[in-house]
């Protein structure tokens, strides 16, 4: 998948604020922010997958990366038992 010029400039981890916040964390959570930088909105299940992370440590990331306000989530529209999960703005 490639960025555009415009979605490069606006993608979050190219902001220095997001990077300096994201180099405190585990890397289990950069991980995770790069899967979500990559494709989202993704289910804690599809971050799994995706990182090759167990969902224990999933989960553990998400949390930290929620803890920095980084990552939001809302609910699914395929299935609104289930949250998705993105970068912040």
């Amino acid at each position: 998948m490639s960025l555009s010029a415009t979605e490069a400039e606006s993608a979050p981890a190219d902001d220095e604020e997001f990077r300096d916040r994201l180099s405190e964390l585990p890397p289990s959570a950069k991980l995770v922010a790069k899967v979500l930088e990559i494709d989202s909105p993704l289910s804690q299940g599809e971050l799994a997958e995706e990182s090759l992370l167990p969902d224990r440590t999933v989960r553990y990331a998400l949390n930290r990366l929620g803890e920095e306000s980084l990552v939001e989530s809302r609910y699914s529209f395929e299935d609104a038992r289930k949250q998705v999960y993105y970068l912040a703005d």
